[in-house]
């Protein structure tokens, strides 16, 4: 993975209507790849109501088979999105739009990956655990400040909590699972 230059990191108040955004993409990409498509979840920080975040809008996609949407691609790259493959994450297709001024991230993977599991027991670890959600958003409003247009040292600066949290996630969706 090349660093990622000149892109500012803003980390802004959490807002409304994030979850409005994430549904008109949600529905032009459904629109764009049919029945390829079985889910699509509203993931990252967007998605939890009060957090802070970069004003971008995480999707994660399970998908039928990624060979299907590697076929599919040029479908979101008219929607503008760029193909960007794995990109550090084995069996992930990711994709990113609007350049230096991003509004998109899609993370597509097969129905069944456990990174979907992941993700989603993260998101919906933060929105029941609020004092991990205020510490996880001035963590990352403190590493915006720090770190500028330092997106590696941002990230890594943000992965020991995430770490530590999304194993906490996991194990708290299966006990939740279990009962």
């Amino acid at each position: 993975m090349e660093p990622v230059k000149n892109l500012k990191i803003e980390v802004v108040p959490y807002s409304p209507l994030w979850p409005a955004a994430f549904e008109s993409e949600r529905s032009a990409i459904a629109r764009n790849l049919g029945d390829l498509v079985v889910q699509a979840h509203h993931i990252g920080s967007t998605a939890v109501e009060g957090l802070p975040a970069k004003p971008i809008i995480d999707i994660i996609l399970e998908v039928k088979s990624l060979s299907s949407l590697d076929q599919a691609t040029p479908h979101l790259e008219q929607m503008g999105y760029e193909a960007m493959g794995e990109y550090g994450i084995p069996r992930r297709r990711y994709f990113r739009k609007g350049g230096f001024n991003r509004s998109h991230h899609v993370h597509a993977f097969e129905v069944g990956d456990a990174h979907v599991g992941r993700h989603l027991a993260f998101r919906d670890y933060l929105m029941a655990h609020p004092n991990v959600k205020q510490v996880y958003g001035e963590l990352k409003t403190r590493l915006a400040a720090e770190c500028s247009e330092d997106w590696d040292g941002y990230c890594e600066g943000k992965d020991p909590f995430v770490k530590h949290h999304e194993a906490k996630a996991i194990q708290w969706q299966q006990d939740r699972d279990v009962t």
